[in-house]
């Protein structure tokens, strides 16, 4: 069987590490997962091209909001969400899901976190969907969300609606009182938060979706005000964990060899989850 990443770029993907180190643990010697550049307008073609050897397909940008168009049904989360980050072959049917949510939930999990009642997102854009997502997962009474563009957050109130969460737009400028939520999940790119000084509850959690370079300037200063600290790579494991299980229909993934194998493929960090 197979499955695969696609997106553009792609070369830099750790998934195939993700899911063959899955597969192997797993015993399951005839299943293959690859990487393939693929843009908006050829994704309709490349899934289309598909035969029943296919599993499913993990999509990443910029991929995720397109993908809900050539699926049959979507789960509840990708349709809230409005995006999608996997393509699951079944029946002869498609079906879109997203796993970077419920995969940000399960992270957090991980260092005991299951409820938060006050979230703040460092940014507004597409990442920031599943950071709201999993807000309404950790049963948060609402989400302020930091952003340098107004537009950007308006832009969000729709999914907000769709979760049932209460959505506070912020300025950049007022992102240092972000720090005194339970939980800051910072969605922004490489370097947009490397001034970014915040105010800090030691009792604070911070979900960083970068892990390249890693600590950032942001995490680096959380760690030192005493605040656990999550990283991409959690999330990026997380994820993959989830879309393995649908790809496989094996409730139970191996998730340590998974996550060996990962951080095995970034020498310069150690295993185990970041914090």
């Amino acid at each position: 069987m197979k499955a695969a990443v696609l997106g553009k770029p792609i070369e830099h993907s750790l998934s195939p590490v993700i899911h063959n180190a899955g597969f192997a643990a797993a015993g399951l010697t005839d299943w293959i997962y690859t990487r393939h550049e693929c843009d908006e307008p050829a994704l309709a073609r490349f899934v289309d091209s598909l035969d029943d050897a296919w599993a499913g397909l993990s999509l990443t940008m910029p991929l995720k909001e397109i993908a809900l168009a050539v699926a049959d049904e979507a789960t509840p989360v990708a349709e809230a969400i409005g995006a999608a980050n996997t393509l699951v072959f079944r029946d002869g049917r498609r079906l879109a899901d997203n796993t970077d949510a419920p995969g940000i939930v399960d992270a957090l999990a991980e260092i005991g976190l299951t409820a938060a009642d006050e979230v703040a997102v460092l940014g507004a854009g597409g990442s920031a969907r599943g950071a709201l997502a999993a807000a309404q997962s950790l049963g948060a009474s609402g989400v302020t969300v930091y952003a340098r563009r107004r537009e950007a957050i308006d832009e969000l109130e729709p999914v907000a609606s769709r979760l049932g969460l209460r959505l506070k737009a912020a300025s950049w400028d007022e992102a240092v009182l972000a720090g005194r939520a339970d939980l800051v999940i910072a969605t922004v790119p490489k370097g947009a938060t490397d001034d970014l000084l915040l105010d800090w509850r030691a009792d604070s959690v911070l979900f960083d979706i970068l892990y390249d370079p890693w600590p950032t300037p942001l995490a680096a200063a959380a760690a030192r005000e005493g605040v656990q600290v999550l990283d991409g790579l959690a999330l990026l494991l997380a994820q993959a964990v989830r879309q393995w299980t649908q790809f496989t229909g094996i409730d139970k993934a191996p998730v340590a060899a998974m996550r060996e194998a990962l951080y095995a493929a970034v020498p310069s960090r150690g295993t185990g989850v970041e914090q």
